[in-house]
């Protein structure tokens, strides 16, 4: 059954991020819609979903790999500022279970993150060389 499968899906495009997005929002916009229900704001959701998600497996399926990959490659640059923020988003929760970050109270307000449980150290700022005293 899987090399059926794999041979079925031979010369495919395949998953990629935009159709994962095109998945999750389809996913998402049905589920929607039954807050909607019985409405005629809900059918509309409710179609836009099935949309969403059979243009996914339609992209997923296509034999038109150049023209899918271009469509992924403007979907990650459209977005590419939203997954960055994101990305720093989740580093900065990463490090503030292990660091301190203060910001300079000089005028140039650069981060400075510090290791936790040090007691109270006085600080430098690499950048304007203001130093201050903090709790660690």
């Amino acid at each position: 059954m899987k090399e059926k499968f794999l041979r079925f899906m031979q010369g495919r495009y395949g998953l990629d991020q935009f159709s994962k997005a095109l998945l999750i929002g389809g996913l998402i916009v049905v589920l929607l819609s039954s807050f909607f229900a019985g409405g005629r704001a809900g059918s509309l959701f409710y179609l836009l979903g099935w949309i969403l998600i059979i243009y996914c497996y339609f992209r997923i399926f296509s034999k038109n790999v150049s023209k899918r990959y271009a469509e992924n490659q403007k979907y990650l640059a459209k977005t590419y500022k939203i997954r960055t923020y994101i990305q720093q988003q989740k580093n900065s929760l990463a490090q503030r279970k292990v660091y301190h970050i203060y910001k300079c109270p000089g005028g140039c307000k650069q981060k400075i993150r510090i290791p936790k449980g040090k007691g109270k150290i006085e600080i430098r700022c690499p950048k304007c060389g203001t130093t201050f005293i903090k709790k660690s």
